[in-house]
């Protein structure tokens, strides 16, 4: 199916989409964006990145953003498709206007998004579990802004695919793993979930936080404290989360083995109650 878009609250196939070359967004990364699932026609934990948008907004300063419109907006681009099992991507600018690096006074800000079908490329990782390698995390102070600005991401994540790899873990000097390039990061340790807090070193997942309350739910303990690549000896299972990937094992980090070298025992669980939990939100009872 073509991907459908809406532009300023044009509606468009994507294809079609033109932006002005002096938009903020291409010429200084002045733009933050989010991406939702779509199961059966409606967005998933749409709330959730609402609430992570808005904030986007407000860390960069972009104002003047009607986001009760926008989320029609959504609405109205899945219908029209009608897309069922599908991505949205959402992405606000600062606006067009002459280069110069200061916020300009009169810009409008740009709405885009846009919406596709959703091809899962993880299926197969999500039995098996993936290989990830390391790669040095040398991204801007605030990773907590879902901002456009990913060269680094861009850059670890191509030596990962180079490497046959399926993810990159971003490693701080002092050997601290903060995230993935595009997932947020756990580890088991004798039978307990850990993660790292949030902060302004990682960006706060739609995704972690939904399997944080999960574990809750179904009894695993919990721990948010940071892991470091010396601890990956120790830990018995890693796994990442993401819109996409949901709940995804990691099996290999730098070729070398998790625990056993398969899915473990908790992400397995971690798996199903959030497969139970897609269940519920398409049955209306989540």
């Amino acid at each position: 199916m073509e991907a459908l878009a809406n532009l300023n609250g044009e509606s468009l196939p994507l294809a079609k989409v033109r932006i002005s070359a002096l938009d903020r967004g291409f010429l200084f990364g002045d733009a933050v964006y989010e991406v939702l699932r779509v199961y059966e026609g409606r967005p998933w934990l749409e709330e959730e990145h609402f609430r992570r948008l808005e904030r986007s907004l407000s860390a960069i300063r972009i104002a003047g953003v009607d986001l009760g419109r926008l989320r029609r907006r959504v609405y109205e681009t899945i219908a029209a498709g009608p897309f069922r099992d599908a991505v949205v991507y959402i992405q606000i600018t600062r606006g067009s206007a002459l280069r110069s690096h200061p916020f300009p006074a009169n810009a409008v800000p740009l709405e885009f998004l846009f919406v596709q079908e959703f091809l899962d490329s993880y299926e197969q990782a999500r039995r098996s579990g993936a290989r990830v390698i390391t790669q040095p995390d040398i991204r801007w102070g605030r990773c907590d802004i879902k901002s456009t600005n990913l060269l680094p991401n861009v850059l670890a994540m191509q030596a990962a695919k180079e490497a046959g790899s399926l993810e990159a873990l971003l490693c701080s000097p002092d050997g601290t793993l903060t995230e993935g390039t595009h997932t947020s990061f756990f580890g088991v340790l004798e039978g307990a979930v850990l993660t790292a807090p949030n902060s302004n070193a990682i960006l706060p997942g739609i995704t972690r936080g939904l399997i944080l309350r999960l574990a809750a739910q179904a009894s695993i303990p919990v721990r948010e404290q940071v892991l470091k690549r010396s601890d990956l000896q120790q830990v018995s299972e890693l796994f990442l989360t993401g819109t996409t990937s949901e709940v995804l094992p990691v099996v290999y980090v730098d070729d070398e083995p998790i625990g056993e070298g398969r899915p473990g025992p908790v992400t397995c669980r971690l798996q199903e109650a959030y497969q139970q939990a897609v269940r519920a939100f398409v049955a209306g009872s989540f």
